[in-house]
């Protein structure tokens, strides 16, 4: 485990403070119940304040109160503990379909995390389980994410000169050729991921979108090349599709007839 960086720990601190009491609170407050200087507490709450984790209380001066940056925190928080609920119960229904291995997974920076998995009854070894991060340029699920951000984003994360890593030697690992695949991958609406993460398996994903339209998950179903073919791809492309927009429709999304 890494060394505590005592700032952080300090802002972190402050804020809790304000689950407690009527949740407002003095710099003179925050210095009596953490006994910290008084210079640390009026840089930390200047700080936190231009931040807007926490806010001046309207016609009390010198009192602050929590700003909407915790709120938002927390919305993304229950979203995806929505998401990773809802995701279990439809991977389990598609898998229950094609008694194939179903994942749901989130994007975060390069990685996908695994926030749901359904496990086929064939005896098949994964790489993936539920909370493991996998780079995303190796699997179908992060491949249909990074397709779905905006250009700006995409050269943000994955900038022309990147070092793609290779989990097999099917794994793309040029940022060029990785340009090219999210082009047809956005052509098409699906991603498909042909022994990049696992040289046993494949896999094909649908994106998972919320109220707003936008792609906050992926979902995709993995299969042992022992099971894989060109026309189970086709039945496949289209189950990943139909329980994308069913985990969609149950966070929100309804799609434009």
């Amino acid at each position: 485990m890494g060394r505590l960086v005592p700032a952080v720990t300090r802002a972190l601190d402050i804020l809790e403070l304000f689950l407690d009491g009527d949740g407002t609170l003095s710099a003179p407050d925050i210095v009596r119940r953490l006994q910290l200087p008084r210079t640390t507490v009026h840089e930390l709450v200047t700080t936190l304040a231009a931040r807007q984790y926490i806010v001046p209380v309207p016609g009390q001066p010198g009192r602050y109160r929590l700003g909407v940056r915790p709120y938002q925190l927390g919305s993304r928080y229950a979203e995806q503990l929505d998401l990773a609920a809802e995701g279990q119960q439809v991977a389990r229904s598609v898998a229950e379909t094609c008694d194939e291995t179903v994942h749901v997974a989130i994007l975060e920076g390069t990685d996908v995390i695994y926030i749901a998995k359904v496990d086929s009854t064939h005896a098949v070894r994964m790489v993936s389980a539920a909370g493991r991060r996998l780079p995303a340029h190796c699997t179908s699920v992060g491949k249909m994410l990074l397709a779905s951000l905006p250009d700006a984003e995409l050269d943000s994360r994955v900038p022309e000169d990147a070092d793609l890593v290779a989990m097999t030697p099917n794994s793309i690992t040029s940022p060029a050729a990785l340009r090219e695949a999210l082009a047809e991958i956005r052509r098409r609406g699906v991603a498909v991921e042909s022994r990049e993460s696992n040289p046993d398996v494949s896999c094909v994903a649908a994106p998972v979108r919320d109220r707003t339209g936008r792609v906050v998950a992926a979902l995709s179903i993995s299969v042992p090349m022992i099971r894989w073919s060109d026309e189970r791809l086709v039945e496949l492309e289209q189950l990943a599709a139909k329980g994308a927009v069913e985990l969609s429709e149950r966070l929100g999304h309804r799609s434009v007839a």
